[in-house]
């Protein structure tokens, strides 16, 4: 397996991105390769860890505005890259990502970094990873809080809306990272913003992650994942620790999935899930401070 590496030079003066790099290098043993993570580590180091994984074709930066209000609450936050995103390692090739890999590779990072106690906060593929680790240990998370993400299975359609950007990002010639986020917004985003979203990826042999992930999503009850994530939704059917739902209110892809977490997870039960007005698909651009201020006061309520 070859691994490129971004540039350091091309994170140079982002938009209020002011973290310190961290990285954590796990080893895959299949390939015999390692894999440097890259990730935010903010807050005091022994207070209760929030952790905040992202989606696709997004990295960190997309958490940025919410760093600060849960350190300033006393937390310790700490958010990953992905691998094939952000500042984080990036396979080659489209066959090197698979979906049981990347859950591998963040079980890895997760039981090196030894985190307990957790608050997960997870959107987009962020969810269908962060989901998995959930499953996988379940008694190193205290919270959990889903925002416009689901664990599918393939055994419903994912809808018109979901098909199409699958469609988009198998065909289109070049995969658009910092415009497909632009188009998942209700704020219109500034061009340097799009420009971060676009730093990951100085051409195109560094996006064959991003291309990947849409494909890797389970949509037919065959898939290679199907059967694991369906795994997972057993434990997460038993799971009773306080679990919340804050969807955006426009997000074409995800928005059904609220209601389906809502009545499958226990911990959901009782919980003061909410819509954010003005949500698009990546909400914390659109609504990162009222996601903190929603999520904060959920956590106070104890």
């Amino acid at each position: 397996m070859q691994v490129l590496r971004t540039p350091d030079d091309r994170f140079l003066d982002l938009p209020d991105y002011p973290f310190q790099p961290h990285y954590l290098t796990v080893r895959d043993q299949a390939e015999d390769v390692d894999i440097r993570i890259h990730y935010i580590d903010e807050g005091d180091p022994g207070a209760q860890t929030v952790l905040m994984l992202h989606g696709e074709p997004s990295w960190s930066f997309l958490y940025r505005k919410m760093v600060a209000p849960f350190v300033q609450a006393d937390y310790r936050v700490v958010v990953p890259d992905l691998p094939g995103f952000g500042k984080s390692d990036k396979p080659a090739k489209r066959a090197d990502y698979n979906y049981a890999r990347h859950v591998e590779w963040m079980l890895d990072w997760l039981q090196a970094m030894n985190l307990s106690n957790v608050i997960l906060i997870c959107q987009d593929w962020g969810g269908l990873i962060g989901l998995r680790l959930v499953a996988a240990e379940p008694d190193r998370f205290a919270r959990v809080v889903t925002s416009n993400t689901m664990l599918p299975t393939g055994d419903h359609s994912p809808g018109e809306a979901f098909l199409q950007w699958q469609k988009f990002s198998q065909e289109v010639p070049v995969f658009p990272a910092g415009q497909i986020v632009g188009k998942g917004v209700v704020t219109p985003l500034s061009a340097d913003v799009i420009a971060a979203y676009d730093a990951p990826f100085p051409d195109e042999s560094f996006k064959e992650g991003a291309r990947q992930f849409p494909a890797l999503v389970p949509t037919s009850p065959d898939n290679p994942e199907s059967q694991a994530n369906r795994d997972a939704w057993k434990v997460l059917m038993s799971f009773n620790k306080p679990w919340l739902c804050a969807f955006g209110d426009s997000d074409p892809i995800t928005g059904p999935a609220a209601l389906v977490i809502q009545k499958l997870v226990p911990g959901c039960q009782g919980q003061p899930h909410t819509t954010l007005r003005g949500g698009g698909h990546f909400i914390q651009e659109d609504c990162g401070e009222e996601l903190c201020r929603v999520v904060l006061e959920w956590l106070q309520e104890d």
